[in-house]
């Protein structure tokens, strides 16, 4: 049996509430998290895979989708737990999700510093704290753009750069759906570029975006936002 669960990850900070939407991908060799929420979301993670009646303890692998603290600021949690499960990433964003090299985002947030006012600066210098406190994990397994998996009855991996350079996708051709992570977001049921004001490369984010959709693709997967039915869009236009 192949299944892909998308969970719905609720949570609140301060007055606003919000959903990610990580998924699973289970067949009979694999259960693979895809991107595992902020930091201290393992507990919240796990109980949204119990109410779909499945046991983190079968984990396999977590992929990440890019180095981002709300894709994958509960990883070392997780490895520290299950520490048989594998982690899995691009090649060019594994050297910021093993501490390798700096966060690009905490670069990003560094920088904007100088150009904020005395009241936006205390909330970029509490960002650039949460960004700091973010746990490095080392890769065990690097994926690159257009290579199949044998996850789900064949998952390709979609090169996405963009919102960061090494961001990844997934496709599951069997299934006609695409994991998107933050190569598009769902908005009033269309795919936009997740949070543009921090997007790295607008021009290549809106590349990977056409890049997905002209997939064959039934159903998208958007960590923020949840679930898009192409087909749906298309009758609705006619």
């Amino acid at each position: 049996m192949e299944n892909i669960i998308v969970l719905n990850v609720n949570y609140k900070f301060g007055d606003m509430e919000d959903t990610i939407h990580p998924v699973v991908l289970r067949d009979k060799n694999e259960m693979i998290l895809v991107d595992c929420g902020y930091t201290g979301f393992m507990s919240i993670i796990e109980d949204a895979m119990r109410t779909e009646n499945l046991d983190c303890n079968k984990l396999t692998k977590i992929v990440i989708t890019h180095h981002d603290h709300d894709h994958m600021g509960a990883l070392a949690d997780f490895k520290h737990k299950y520490p048989d499960v594998k982690i899995v990433a691009s090649e060019i964003e594994a050297p910021y999700i093993s501490g390798e090299k700096k966060s690009l985002r905490l670069e990003q947030a560094e920088s904007l510093q100088s150009t904020l006012n005395e009241e936006q600066k205390q909330f970029g210098r509490a960002f650039c704290d949460i960004l700091k406190s973010v746990k490095t994990v080392e890769v065990d397994e690097f994926v690159h753009d257009g290579e199949v998996m044998n996850w789900c009855g064949g998952c390709e991996i979609v090169g996405t750069p963009g919102h960061t350079p090494g961001h990844i996708s997934l496709y599951i051709k069997n299934k006609k759906t695409l994991i998107t992570g933050d190569a598009a977001a769902l908005e009033n049921n269309q795919l936009v570029i997740a949070n543009p004001q921090f997007t790295l490369d607008v021009e290549s984010a809106n590349k990977s975006i056409s890049k997905i959709l002209d997939y064959d693709a039934d159903t998208y997967i958007c960590y923020h936002g949840g679930v898009y039915k192409k087909h749906k869009h298309k009758a609705d236009l006619c």
